[in-house]
């Protein structure tokens, strides 16, 4: 018994761990954190590539609006486009204005009414593209008070697909957020788990520590300690993992998006390309996780040597 206790006290500075590194309880804990590890880094990736995108999507829209000009009886349409093109020019702010062909105009109506269809027989609302240089200085109140003089045309700012874009972000980060939080609640319960498992096994240890004079903060430091370092090698590995597992989703990504499934997943989350925000919030995982192992061991321990003593 006191050898047993004698290995557990320090050595030359340092502490040799009460949880064996080479235990089935350590190898258990070590598992389970690299998989909780992977997956809050994925998670948090997913977050960033979201957000990212948003900010691109509603940049991107925020810099096109379109002007739309319906078929009005007595009206001519190409001379209404013209006109409408003009009055974009001059306005402040606007960096150019183009009318969609004919052409341009049914390849936007293919995926409602199907391709292959002649729609030279029926007027069709034409469109005219315009370009903001400044969308902050762009002078759009005044160049729908201008287009008032052309029948049938109206100013779309796409004000509504941004709002509906940035409640969808909003909400899909609002979600991660939550699942993060869930991997948080179950790592620190697998934690509580296996300390108080380790407890319980060397309890006959614990109770000659105490009595040879070792106190609960001496107790609770060496499983922190042991603690720790299981923590730093499961979050290690765990964003290792995660940073495979987008190298390997960006390329998978890269190769489908020529396809209609693929184009909408590009949409969501582009190429994959976490970026160097995303790799420093990856790397963040890991001295969280080691931070949250070694401070739940060491509550735990500590609560458990006030109950038993």
């Amino acid at each position: 018994m006191i050898e047993r206790v004698l290995a557990l006290l320090p050595r030359h500075g340092g502490a040799a761990p009460i949880v064996p590194e080479k235990s089935v309880a350590g190898r258990t804990l070590l598992l389970l954190i690299t998989i909780m590890g992977f997956l809050s880094a994925v998670t948090l990736g997913g977050v960033v590539l979201v957000q990212k995108s948003a900010i691109a999507w509603s940049s991107d829209v925020g810099r096109e609006v379109t002007i739309q000009i319906r078929p009005v009886a007595g009206e001519v349409m190409e001379s209404n486009l013209r006109t409408a093109v003009s009055l974009a020019e001059t306005t402040a702010g606007v960096a150019s204005a183009r009318a969609l062909t004919l052409q341009e105009s049914e390849k936007l109506l293919e995926p409602w009414l199907g391709a292959g269809l002649d729609l030279t027989a029926i007027e069709i609302p034409r469109l005219v593209v315009v370009q903001l240089s400044d969308p902050q200085d762009a002078d759009l109140a005044g160049l729908e008070r201008n287009l008032a003089a052309v029948k049938g045309a109206s100013l779309d700012t796409h004000a509504a697909w941004r709002q509906q874009l940035n409640t969808m972000a909003g909400t899909i980060v609002l979600s991660g957020l939550l699942v993060l939080l869930l991997i948080g609640a179950a790592t620190v319960l697998a934690i509580i788990f296996a300390t108080r498992g380790a407890m319980a096994t060397n309890r006959e240890i614990v109770d000659v520590l105490h009595y040879i004079g070792a106190s609960n903060r001496f107790i609770a430091g060496e499983f922190q300690g042991r603690f720790l370092s299981i923590g730093l090698q499961g979050g290690l590995l765990g964003a290792v993992a995660a940073l495979l597992f987008f190298v390997l989703i960006g390329m998978a990504a890269g190769n489908m998006l020529s396809s209609e499934a693929g184009a909408q997943v590009g949409v969501l989350f582009g190429r994959f390309a976490l970026g160097f925000d995303g790799l420093l919030s990856i790397a963040a995982v890991i001295p969280v996780i080691a931070a949250l192992t070694a401070i739940t061991s060491r509550h735990t321990v500590r609560r458990y040597l006030v109950q038993t003593s």
